[in-house]
Parts: structure tokens; sequence; C-alpha cells
């Protein structure tokens, strides 16, 4: 068989509880929804149960891909979750998933790039296809329990943070699929937003949570407001480029689901319609690591996603500022 990588299903997990904006008005005391729609796009979002974990979300998301794939778990060479919001420090997110699915087979690792690890994970699995001739099936999932290290008494990230997985799988097959992939940084604003707490730079003492707090999220110091404005499309023509390819011949492009306004400024920038993208941040809020794939997923089920042929590029940016894209074309069906 031919060394190609192709994106061969998606599956998605959403859960049930929704937080509206309105909800978030009683809870922050002040009127947060007018801002919510007009600058980000955000109307509502969903919350994971208080017995929920990341793995679970993920598990979910990844055993409807395998079986929109046909595939059995035991057929996965390797399961890469993509989360900064594991379900433990550490051992990986990606072994508990593992063992859920009965995927007794698949070697397994954690990415955390932050909001822009699922993008890096497919630029990773489809160059393990094209590398390694014992690997046909590998699980890529985005998976984001974000309220759970939330301050609810935070507009600026309370309004912002939801939680749900999506998945896909990438597997070796006949046609080109994965055609190019770029990743930069600015590790310059590493401690601009995150969660803090936990880790060797602030251990989650006694000390340190009685004075700070449970591990949160939160924005430490200012970021440009335009950072995705700015870097995105330079981003964008030079992967498009790496391709082969015109900004013209991409027939889909999918971003990172934070801000709908940066997005229609982006498009704008490369000189595309909008209706050549897709946004999922009005019913679903932002899901980080999950939101690329999940819009991906929603497109496909809503029939404007990509089609057999089609040209796609993802674009994300996730803390760190860590930022990734990559082009593919397009083979699967329906």
């Amino acid at each position: 068989m031919q060394k190609a990588a192709q994106i061969s299903a998606t599956g998605l997990y959403i859960p049930e509880k929704v937080l509206t904006n309105q909800e978030l008005d009683r809870i922050l005391g002040q009127n947060v929804s007018d801002w919510l729609v007009e600058n980000v796009g955000i109307r509502e979002r969903h919350i994971m149960a208080p017995d929920e974990t990341t793995s679970d979300m993920a598990t979910a998301a990844s055993r409807q891909a395998l079986q929109r794939a046909g595939l059995e778990a035991g057929e996965l060479d390797l399961v890469i979750v993509a989360t900064d919001t594991p379900d433990y420090l550490s051992p990986a997110t990606a072994s508990a998933v593992q063992q859920k699915l009965g995927a007794v087979n698949a070697g397994t690792y954690d990415i955390n790039c932050a909001c822009a690890a699922w993008v890096t994970g497919v630029d990773a699995a489809a160059r393990y296809i094209l590398t390694d001739a014992e690997l046909n099936h590998i699980l890529v999932v985005g998976a984001y329990g974000m309220t759970k290290f939330l301050d609810w008494s935070d507009k600026y990230t309370c309004t912002l943070f939801a939680d749900g997985a999506a998945a896909v799988i990438v597997s070796r097959g006949e046609q080109p699929g994965f055609l190019s992939g770029k990743l930069q940084a600015e590790g310059s604003y590493h401690d601009a937003l995150g969660i803090y707490t936990g880790g060797t730079f602030r251990p989650a003492t006694l000390e340190v949570v009685s004075e700070l707090g449970k591990p949160r999220v939160q924005f430490v110091r200012k970021f440009p407001a335009t950072f995705n404005s700015e870097r995105w499309p330079p981003l964008v023509r030079s992967v498009v480029a790496k391709a082969g390819l015109t900004l013209d011949e991409i027939d889909f492009f999918l971003f990172t689901q934070l801000n709908l306004r940066t997005i229609e400024y982006v498009m704008a920038n490369l000189g595309q319609p909008m209706s050549k993208t897709h946004t999922i941040m009005d019913k679903w809020g932002y899901l980080g690591s999950a939101c690329i794939p999940a819009a991906l997923h929603d497109a496909l089920e809503k029939g404007v996603g990509p089609k057999p042929g089609d040209h796609v590029v993802f674009c994300a940016t996730g803390g760190g500022m860590a930022m990734a894209a990559s082009v593919w074309r397009w083979t699967m069906e329906g």
C-alpha cells in the first residue's frame, strides 16, 4: 500500500449540561451576554458532569470515530490525546483512553501545547504513517475539560471555556491526504495564559492552595489582542505554499474556535469567503484542543464540510504561544 496518510473518520462528544450566557449573567451579577455575542460569537456552552473526566469524554468521541471508520479498537496502533486538562499530571490520559477503549495493541502519549495540540497531533500522526510501515491507524483525540479549572467569579475565563472532545482516525491509504504541516511558537508568552499551579513551578502544596486556591486557568499578563489576526495569515500562506497550492485552491479552512471576529478578519485577509469555513463557538463555547475537530465533525454532519478531492487547512493557536497548521487533501466519503 502507498505511503499516504488520510483522515478516515471523525467522532464527537459534547456533555449534556448547557450553560447559557443569560445564566452567566446571573452568576456574575452583570450583563456579559451582549459582549460575548457581539465580540466573540458565544451564546452558550456545555459543561461536563461532576463525575466525568477528560478521558471519559475522549473515549466517547473515539468510540464514535472507530464505529464510523469500521474499525475495532484493537486495530489502533497509536492513541494520541491532545489536551492541557488531563486526568492526571502523570501518567498520560492517553493510557486511560487506551484502557477504556480496549485498544490493547496501541502505544499511547499525550500532547500538551494547549489549544494547538490537536493540529500538532494530526501532523505527528501523518508523519508516523509516512515513515513507519507498521503503523496503519492512529487515533488523535482533542479533549477539553477546562470548566474543572475555572474560577466562576472571573468573567474573563468562565465566559469562554467549555468542555467536550472530538476525535479523528488517521489511516494509511492509497491517495495522498496529508500534504504539509508547520509548527511555530512564541515562548515569550508562556507565562501569559494558563494553569500555573500544580507543576514544579508552583506545586499544589497546602500552603500554595491556601493562598492561591485550587489550580485554575487565568490570564496572568497581557498578550497582543491581535495575536491570531496577525500571525494566522502568514502561517496559512506559508503552509499552503509548502503544499504546492494557492489560497484559492483551498476549499475549506478551520481555525481555533475562540473568536468569530478573528476568523472573519483572517478569512478576509486571505481573500476567502466565509462560506469556506465553519464555526461552532456559538453553541459549544470554546473547546480548546477539541474545537477544530469538533468544528470539522459538525461541518461534515451538516453537509457543509469538505468533499473528496477538496483541500483543507487546519490552523490553531494555544497558550505558550504555540501555533500549528497543516494542509490535507480530503479523501473521506460522506
